[in-house]
C-alpha cells in the first residue's frame, strides 16, 4: 500500500471541496451541524488556501486514489512572534481508517514542514484525541506538549527535527 500526500492544485479545487463535504458529513457528529439550504456543509476557508499564501491543501492518497485531505496553515504567534504550522483539519475516509494511512500521511506533513507545529482537536471528538495522541507521543518519542483551551479542546503542540 503506497500512502502519499500530494498538494492541490487549483484544477482540483472541486475535488478537495466534495472531500470536505464527505468530512463535514462525519464530523457533524460531534459538532451537531447541519446542511444549508441547498444540502451542503460548505466550508468558508476553502478558497483562502489559493488566496492566502500561509494556507497549504493537500490530499492523501492510497496507491494513488483519494483517501481524504489535510489542510495545514502557517500562524505566526503575535506575542512571541513564532511561527508555527497548525493542522486545521485532517480526514481520512472511513474505508481508509486502523490501516495506518492517517499515521503515515500525519508523519509525511510533519516532515514537510521541520518546525513547530500545533493539532487541535475538539473536546467531543474522542476518538480524534486517541488518534493525535498515540501518533504525536510515538513520532516526537514523548516530547510534545498536551494542553486544554478555554473550550476545553487538546492542543497538542511540538518540535519537528530531523
Amino acid at each position: 500500500m503506497n500512502i502519499s500526500i500530494e498538494q492541490v492544485d487549483y484544477e482540483k479545487k472541486t475535488v478537495l471541496r466534495h472531500l470536505i463535504e464527505l468530512y463535514n458529513y462525519d464530523f457533524s457528529e460531534f459538532t451537531n451541524d447541519d446542511v444549508n439550504e441547498i444540502g451542503l456543509y460548505d466550508y468558508k476557508y476553502l478558497d483562502n488556501y489559493w488566496n492566502e499564501p500561509n494556507r497549504f491543501p493537500f490530499f492523501i492518497k492510497v496507491d494513488g486514489k483519494y483517501a481524504g485531505f489535510a489542510l495545514v496553515r502557517k500562524i505566526t504567534n503575535d506575542s512571541s512572534m513564532d511561527i508555527y504550522n497548525s493542522l486545521a483539519e485532517f480526514f481520512v475516509m472511513k474505508k481508509y481508517r486502523k490501516m495506518g494511512v492517517g499515521r503515515t500521511a500525519a508523519i509525511n506533513l510533519f516532515e514537510k514542514y521541520i518546525e513547530n507545529w500545533e493539532v487541535s482537536v475538539i473536546k467531543e471528538n474522542k476518538p480524534a484525541q486517541l488518534f493525535w495522541k498515540k501518533v504525536i507521543y510515538k513520532y516526537t518519542n514523548s516530547t510534545y506538549i498536551e494542553n486544554k483551551n478555554e473550550e476545553g479542546d487538546t492542543i497538542f503542540s511540538f518540535k519537528v527535527i530531523n
